[in-house]
């Protein structure tokens, strides 16, 4: 299995979309990821493409010297093989280059494969967002000192 880490792009996104519908309760429209790539300057965001084909994607905000990951996910046949670290190794090294000092997410309470994928790359927890989703609470996660 060779992975590709790509900017996202339009093209990319009904695979995207029907990613996000596939693992999320509460996915994304098409619109707002067209408008995270096109219209957010501070938004960067890649997919992880497996023989020409999206399987995967994440991306990021940086401000200053805060990055926020706002989104991760791996198609269900692709989990568990690496994707979704691929696309956390991206993430991490665009946040640095863009002058990030430490990221921060919000991931389901219930989404233990996901906090154990963040706990490897050294994330701590620190404290809960009660209803961040419409059915359940976020628990926040830190990643201090991103060196360059």
């Amino acid at each position: 299995m060779h992975v590709t880490i790509e900017p996202m792009q339009v093209c990319h996104l009904e695979r995207v979309v029907a990613i996000e519908r596939e693992v999320y309760p509460s996915p994304w429209s098409k619109n707002a990821f067209v408008n995270e790539i096109m219209d957010n300057g501070l938004a960067s965001y890649w997919v992880a493409m497996i023989e020409e084909q999206v399987v995967g994607y994440a991306g990021i905000w940086t401000i200053m010297d805060e990055a926020h990951l706002t989104t991760l996910a791996v198609c269900r046949r692709w989990q568990r093989r690496g994707v979704g670290s691929l696309l956390l190794d991206r993430l991490l090294v665009e946040a640095k280059a863009l002058g990030a000092t430490r990221i921060t997410l919000e991931v389901r309470v219930s989404n233990d494969k996901a906090q154990k994928l963040y706990k490897k790359y050294g994330f701590m927890s620190s404290g809960l967002r009660p209803n961040y989703y419409h059915d359940e609470d976020a628990l926040v996660m830190w990643l201090d000192n991103l060196l360059p």
